[in-house]
């Protein structure tokens, strides 16, 4: 199981939000480079990079951000945030991103996605935001209306190689993962799965860990780590 810290990037800083609530935020660091370095020093293989302001504005902001930290930390990048066009991908894909994570568009516009899941492959990652048991859109402000199953059964028909999933309502509230949700979303589909939202302690992750067996392939973890209440290389050395 892959773990996978978080960097969130509003205004060029690393900051957390609290269940994507764009006025409950805190800055952690102007640095994301150092952050992305430290976490690699760690032991990470893998950074979940968000662009806030890009998935408010449904529009890259921070590109030029992500490619400084691609170029200066020699780690595997998935970036998510206001990627709505194959242009956008593209210019991801340039910067030095290795996976890019689609969200509003794989609700709004499933041919596109469907075009994007056979040309890029594992490449693309679709995301799972549920918030009250729907699947939320642009920022996660928007309730799209699309029940949890039928989403899944939707990245399903189009070929979806890989997926995170993340309950909105743990997302930076550190109260622990939904187990019980993630579980039903493990049963539901044959993509691989990475899990985000509430993970906190080590016993998250070995709870977590646990699941592998179920198809669970990754987790992320954010204020957990900048807040330390969680350190990424002893979570790493579980097995």
């Amino acid at each position: 199981m892959n773990i996978i810290p978080a960097i969130d990037i509003m205004d060029k800083k690393v900051v957390r939000l609290e269940q994507g609530e764009f006025d409950k935020e805190k800055v952690y660091s102007e640095n994301p480079i150092l952050v992305a370095q430290k976490w690699k020093k760690l032991g990470a293989e893998l950074i979940h990079i968000v662009d806030l302001d890009g998935a408010r504005l449904g529009k890259p902001v921070n590109m030029d951000v992500v490619r400084e930290v691609a170029r200066n930390v020699e780690i595997d990048i998935e970036l998510g945030g206001g990627l709505r066009s194959e242009e956008d991908i593209e210019n991801a894909f340039k910067t030095g991103v290795r996976f890019v994570v689609i969200g509003t568009s794989a609700v709004e516009d499933l041919p596109f996605c469907k075009f994007l899941a056979e040309k890029y492959k594992d490449r693309v990652i679709f995301a799972v935001d549920v918030k009250k048991g729907k699947i939320a859109v642009r920022g996660w402000k928007v309730d799209s209306g699309v029940e949890v199953a039928e989403y899944l059964n939707r990245l399903e028909g189009i070929g979806a190689k890989k997926i995170i999933y993340t309950d909105i309502s743990r997302d930076g509230m550190m109260a622990g993962p939904n187990l019980e949700r993630l579980k039903a979303i493990l049963k539901s589909t044959s993509s691989e799965v990475t899990a985000s939202g509430g993970i906190t302690n080590l016993e998250d992750v070995k709870v977590l860990k646990e699941l592998e067996k179920d198809g669970l392939c990754g987790i992320i973890i954010g204020k957990a780590l900048y807040e330390g209440k969680l350190d990424l290389r002893e979570a790493l050395s579980i097995k």
